[in-house]
């Protein structure tokens, strides 16, 4: 195989691809392989092969990925991305100004949480009812959803006069 695959090695002797067959071959305990010279590329080129080259089978640290390299570069490659260009938007403004439904953006402040846990669907609708509770949808500023859940971030205090209230009734 390695005839018809060798090691690609820069000028430098840097190696660019193969690095799992070659540590196989040091384990092996191989002394000498073929390699192919990949002479005068740019770091891009370099970069490039490096990132073809392991498409198939490759580890990828995504956030490499995002913030360093071109998404349709990378998606006309191969390289099976869990994003896409309206995440990649998004990741960008990291403070979803203008992007997302004020429930989703106070979930990301830092707050004290209560949940709820229903058995049935009878107190679960009771619930839905007595809290005002309503399927939430969060956009990003393309309009497409990207989050939907049913919720609402409700005021503390003013939920414990309510219980209270309805404590009492009962």
């Amino acid at each position: 195989m390695l005839d018809k695959r060798p090691l690609v090695v820069d000028e430098n002797m840097i190696l660019l691809g193969g690095n799992m067959r070659y540590r196989a071959l040091l384990e092996l305990g191989f002394t000498e392989v073929p390699i192919q010279r990949a002479i005068d590329w740019t770091e891009e080129q370099k970069q490039a092969f490096i990132i073809k080259d392991n498409v198939s089978f490759g580890d990828w640290d995504m956030d490499e990925l995002g913030n360093n390299w071109d998404m349709d570069l990378l998606d006309t490659w191969g390289v099976p991305l869990p994003f896409d260009k309206d995440d990649i938007e998004e990741l960008k403004n990291p403070n979803n100004d203008g992007s997302e439904h004020p429930f989703a953006t106070e979930l990301d402040r830092e707050s004290n949480y209560v949940v709820l846990k229903f058995s049935t669907d009878i107190d679960w609708l009771q619930a839905k009812t007595v809290l005002g509770l309503r399927t939430e949808v969060s956009r990003r500023e393309t309009g497409k959803e990207q989050a939907k859940g049913i919720g609402r971030v409700l005021d503390g205090p003013k939920t414990i006069e309510l219980l209270k209230r309805a404590s009492n009734e009962g």
